[in-house]
């Protein structure tokens, strides 16, 4: 059977992780989110996925290469060009669009087939919604979920019949002029013709284009609200609940990694503490080679990725540290994103220009902390902001 990940995006409302690690490959506790689908359409008998590819296409495609490690076939379609020094320059079609390149490069779909979003830990019975897509006699199925109505405008908002058929569709409207609140998850169910709706050689999309269109023609379109697990990661607060829901134990389909060395509290290999002078309260995540001095104190939910250093008398309280990151001495980090150079405010909706300022955050814990000069940290708030 066959499937497609749509991993071509630029992630930009997940800034600034997305600046260096494409959407897919953002990690939920140290393991990529397009890992968790691909397990999932293992499970429900997909062996063969295409994946179409654009931004950082590279850290994709190096990661999960064939595919043979995670039981399936995997194939890449690249959206851009190629330089003549070997860089590749994205330019991504569309989710539609992508899906149209592939079929029109050799035709790869030819039966009812899967397209996921690549930025969303879901466990869908696929086998069911299939088994209704076809009773249905329908060419398209898209799977909805019901959201609180101030949320719609980040979504594709969905108006079904009885029988389940799609009679309109909206994208990203607004909170007033929005006529549902089912939305449009990014998991599809499609037959190979409704390919011939979509223009060739040109940027497409799904909700925006595709979705508009077989609704105005009439076509058999359905939408099926079904009960299951979805934590969509489509923006930095998202990303933060995610995190904090696997912590909690609250996403049931994704475990904490390492070894839990005491209630609540889990360590990768070799991490260097001394758990008699350091205040740890879970549920708390440390990556291996991490260091935590004493008189640390750690407070949970929190993740601390592989190879930090945590100075004496330093507090990370309900905070998400990815690897390589130092906190000075004595400093607090609460509510806080540490990225790299960056450090945001867990709703994403503005960077701590003062505390980036510091020479106690830098990049990698191997390099000498050199204090942002005030033109860049000027120049990445006001393109954080941009962001929100």
């Amino acid at each position: 059977m066959k499937a497609m990940i749509l991993a071509a995006g630029k992630g930009t409302r997940v800034r600034p992780i997305t600046y260096t690690i494409p959407k897919p490959m953002i990690p939920i506790l140290q393991k990529p989110v397009m890992e968790f689908l691909l397990e999932l359409l293992r499970q429900h008998g997909f062996d063969q996925v295409m994946v179409n590819v654009s931004h950082l296409a590279n850290e994709i495609e190096s990661y999960f290469r064939d595919g043979q490690r995670f039981g399936v076939q995997i194939g890449y379609s690249f959206e851009g060009r190629i330089e003549p020094d070997g860089t590749l320059i994205g330019d991504a079609l569309g989710s539609a669009g992508g899906m149209r390149r592939i079929q029109d490069y050799n035709p790869f779909f030819d039966d009812t087939f899967v397209v996921l979003c690549g930025d969303a830990l879901i466990d869908l019975d696929l086998t069911k919604a299939i088994k209704w897509h076809k009773e249905k006699g329908a060419i398209a199925t898209v799977i909805m979920k019901s959201v609180p109505k101030e949320e719609v405008s980040s979504y594709g908002v969905i108006v079904t019949d009885e029988d389940g058929r799609v009679k309109a569709f909206q994208e990203k409207p607004s909170v007033e002029e929005a006529i549902s609140t089912d939305i449009n998850t990014g998991i599809y169910i499609f037959e190979p013709d409704v390919l011939n709706y979509i223009p060739s050689g040109q940027e497409y999309d799904i909700g925006g284009d595709l979705f508009p269109k077989l609704v105005e023609m009439g076509a058999p379109f359905y939408g099926i609200s079904m009960d299951f697990q979805w934590v969509d990661i489509g923006k930095v607060p998202d990303y933060w609940r995610a995190v904090r829901g696997v912590l909690l134990g609250e996403i049931q389909n994704v475990s904490i990694p390492g070894q839990e060395v005491a209630p609540g509290i889990y360590t990768g290999l070799n991490v260097s503490i001394n758990w008699d002078k350091v205040d740890i309260t879970g549920p708390v995540y440390i990556g291996g080679m991490t260091k935590i001095e004493d008189g640390a104190k750690i407070v949970g939910p929190a993740m601390i990725g592989p190879s930090c250093h945590i100075c004496s008398g330093a507090t990370v309280q309900n905070s998400v540290i990815f690897e390589y990151s130092r906190l000075g001495p004595d400093v607090r980090l609460i509510d806080k994103l540490v990225f790299g150079r960056y450090c945001v405010d867990k709703t994403g909706a503005s960077i701590d220009v003062r505390s980036a300022a510091l020479d106690w955050l830098i990049t990698d814990t191997r390099a000498v902390p050199v204090p942002f000069p005030p033109e860049e940290q000027q120049a990445i708030a006001e393109l954080l902001e941009s962001d929100s």
